[in-house]
């Protein structure tokens, strides 16, 4: 499927660093969480560092095409295309709390409403109305149709009255009022939500599940000086683990972010779980799909299993 972006300005300041993020609950709130970290990493490098936080996903991948980033925290689909690409590779990944428990894909209803659990759903097909998120978020879009839909022969956008397709934050408001049924979310969405919204949390029940998340990654461009990437990568893997008062202050840091205490060192190879959670959705929706015959379900089939040792090749050589 293409992706699309929004468009944004592509000016930089001379020795400026940009650092992109995903939009966690509204692009301002992103912003508020990662910025006394990102204060710190201007102090590390000796040079501005301009957040760059967007609205959407797709607003972020059209700042990496446009080459408007020089690092970005990413997951997914964004994160293999951007390495795949975009001519950037990984060098870090998101250390979790909660052992890692923290962020997992959801669907949820109204807790007072007529669904009590997904065979409810799934009892009156074209009857409920559904929320979810832009289709290159994998909590709130790639998991649950993978997972829940695509391996019961169904599509989201047809098994449903209406698709509403927005934020998290705004889809699980539109719950609460009522204008939707059935909204797919994630851990760092909901704990925002949590926090931001309580009255309107607790009216929520979650009827599904997933295992837990691959943890996001930080890119950095191939072009990048080695002792930039260097200092980035020191900086990033250090963070929060300095003694005394200082460390203190980092840990304070890394908690604003939701469900991250600090950052791994990582490769490439570390997407391959977003490559495989991708395959199986494609896969599984062209298993179940309208063919003209049984020889052209086999030929697409064969075509996705060819297309997916490509992609892992890929990641194996970056």
């Amino acid at each position: 499927m293409p992706l699309h972006a929004e468009p944004a300005a592509a000016t930089k300041a001379p020795d400026t660093f940009r650092f992109g993020i995903l939009p966690v609950g509204s692009a301002a709130e992103s912003r508020d969480q990662w910025q006394p970290l990102l204060k710190d990493l201007e102090k590390k490098l000796g040079r501005p560092v301009h957040i760059v936080s967007v609205s959407s996903y797709a607003g972020l991948f059209g700042a990496i095409k446009d080459q408007r980033v020089d690092a970005a925290i990413l997951s997914g689909r964004l994160a293999t295309e951007a390495v795949e690409h975009q001519h950037m590779s990984v060098i870090a990944q998101f250390v979790r709390g909660n052992d890692g428990k923290g962020n997992v894909a959801m669907l949820m209803v109204r807790a007072d409403g007529p669904i009590h659990q997904l065979e409810d759903m799934f009892a009156k097909p074209g009857h409920w109305r559904y929320a979810r998120s832009e289709m290159l978020s994998v909590g709130g879009y790639i998991a649950p149709e993978a997972e829940v839909f695509a391996t019961r022969g169904l599509n989201s956008d047809t098994f449903f009255a209406g698709v509403r397709v927005g934020n998290q934050q705004n889809n699980a408001l539109a719950l609460v009022n009522g204008e939707v049924d059935v909204v797919a979310n994630d851990g760092p969405d909901l704990y925002l939500f949590r926090q931001d919204f309580p009255g309107e949390a607790s009216q929520l029940r979650v009827i599904w599940q997933s295992a837990p998340l691959p943890p996001e990654v930080l890119v950095v461009r191939e072009s990048m000086p080695a002792a930039l990437r260097n200092e980035l990568t020191s900086f990033l893997h250090g963070y929060g683990h300095s003694p005394g008062v200082v460390g203190e202050r980092e840990r304070g840091n890394l908690s604003r972010i939701p469900d991250l205490i600090g950052f791994a060192p990582a490769d490439n190879r570390v997407l391959q779980p977003f490559v495989d959670m991708e395959f199986l959705l494609i896969r599984e929706q062209a298993q179940h799909g309208q063919w003209v015959n049984e020889q052209a379900r086999e030929a697409r089939l064969s075509q996705i299993d060819a297309d997916y040792q490509r992609a892992v090749r890929a990641l194996m050589q970056h």
